[in-house]
C-alpha cells in the first residue's frame, strides 16, 4: 500500500515567561552581546511555577485538532516527541490522550531529542501508507529549563522550553505532503549531548555514584559533527524526494545555533531569504523548534504557500532527521 498523506495542520505553545540575556547576567558571567554573537539568542520562554511539558503539550494539540477539524475520538495514534517529560511515565502521549478526550488512540512518546518530531513524521508516515493509521497526532513537547545547570553559561543560555504539534491525515486528493524521509543516528557520538537519570541502588548492594540531572553537551564536537554530516543527509533526502534543491522553496533547520544554520545554508547554496530561523525570540526548545519555527513563518506571512520546504533536525544521540514535505494552503 502507498496511501498518500496531508498535513493537516500545526501549531505551537511556549510559556508565556520570558528570561532575555541581560536577566541571565544576574545570575551567572555572561552579557547579552556574548550570548548574541556565538548563538544569535536574544531571549528564551520557560516555564514558572507548576506549568509542565504536558500542559504546553495539550495546549499546542488542541489547537491542532481545531485547525484540522478531526475530532480527537477519531485519532489512531498519539506520538510525543519528548526527551524532558513532566513524568517517566504515563508517558506525555498518554497525559494528551486523557486531556484532549482521544479515547480510541494508541499512544507512546519517542526519544531522539531534537531530531523527535522528524522521526515521530517518519514513523507515522509509515504507520498511514500502510492502512495502519488514518488520523495521527504528533506532539514534540519539552521543558529543558528543568535540566539545565544555571551556572553553567556554556550551556544555559542555549534552551527555552516549548511545545509543537502536527496532525497527520490521508490525503484524499491524492497528492502526498511528504515526500521523503531519512532518518539516522550514530550512537558512537552519544556523549556529545547527554542528560543523566539519577536512582540510587538497592540498599542491598554497593551504592552507585548520583550524577546530577543536568544537560551536558560538548559544543565544539556538536558543531563539527552537524556541519560535516546533516549537509550530506540534507542532499541525499532531497534526492529521494524526486526534487532537485533548487525546486525546495524553503529551509527550515533545528533551532540549535544561528552559526550552525549559517554553515548549513552556505554548504547548500540555500538563499538566505529562505531559510527560516526565530532562535533570536525561543532559543533551543529542542524537537518543538521546527514546528515553532515553522507555524511561525507561515503566520507572519515569511513562508508563502503553497510551498516546499525541507525540514531537517540533529539531537542527542547522535540522531538526525530529514524531510522533504509539501504545505499547503490553511495548515498553520
Amino acid at each position: 500500500m502507498d496511501i498518500p498523506i496531508r498535513i493537516a495542520a500545526i501549531d505551537f505553545q511556549v510559556p508565556e515567561t520570558v528570561i532575555t540575556n541581560d536577566d541571565l547576567t544576574k545570575i551567572i558571567d555572561t552579557s547579552d552581546e556574548w550570548i548574541r554573537t556565538r548563538t544569535g539568542i536574544e531571549r528564551r520562554h520557560v516555564l514558572s511555577g507548576n506549568e509542565s511539558a504536558v500542559q504546553m503539550g495539550i495546549l499546542a494539540a488542541k489547537k491542532v485538532l481545531k485547525k484540522s477539524k478531526i475530532d480527537a475520538e477519531k485519532l489512531d495514534y498519539i506520538i510525543a516527541p519528548a526527551s524532558v517529560e513532566t513524568h517517566a511515565y504515563p508517558s506525555t502521549a498518554c497525559e494528551i490522550q486523557a486531556a484532549i478526550g482521544a479515547v480510541n488512540a494508541a499512544c507512546f512518546d519517542i526519544t531522539a531529542a531534537c531530531s523527535g518530531l522528524i522521526y515521530a513524521m517518519g514513523i507515522g508516515r509509515a504507520l498511514i501508507k500502510s492502512g495502519m493509521a488514518k488520523n495521527i497526532l504528533l506532539v514534540a513537547t519539552d521543558a529543558v529549563s528543568r535540566c539545565l545547570d544555571w551556572t553553567d553559561r556554556a550551556s544555559c543560555v542555549l534552551f527555552g522550553d516549548g511545545s509543537g504539534a502536527m496532525m497527520l491525515t490521508v490525503a484524499d486528493d491524492g497528492q502526498d505532503d511528504i515526500l521523503a524521509v531519512d532518518l539516522r543516528a550514530e550512537g558512537q557520538y552519544g556523549d556529545f549531548i547527554k542528560m543523566p537519570i539519577p536512582g540510587k541502588n538497592c540498599p542491598l548492594v554497593e551504592p552507585n555514584e548520583q550524577e546530577n540531572m543536568f544537560v551536558k553537551m560538548e559544543g565544539k564536537e556538536v558543531y563539527k559533527y552537524v556541519v560535516t554530516k546533516l549537509p550530506v543527509y540534507v542532499e541525499e533526502c532531497v534526492a529521494k524526494s524526486g526534487l532537485k534543491m533548487n525546486e525546495i522553496d524553503y529551509l527550515v533547520p533545528h533551532q540549535a545555533n544561528m552559526r550552525i544554520i549559517e554553515a548549513l545554508e552556505k554548504r547548500l547554496e540555500f538563499n538566505p531569504d529562505h531559510v527560516i530561523s526565530n532562535i533570536q525570540e525561543y532559543a533551543n526548545t529542542s524537537a518543538a523548534s521546527i514546528p515553532i519555527a515553522l507555524t511561525e513563518a507561515i503566520q507572519s506571512g515569511k513562508i508563502k504557500l503553497p510551498a516546499t520546504a525541507i525540514l531537517t533536525g540533529f539531537g542527542a544521540g547522535m540522531t538526525v532527521g530529514t524531510t522533504v514535505v509539501r504545505l499547503r494552503e490553511g495548515i498553520a
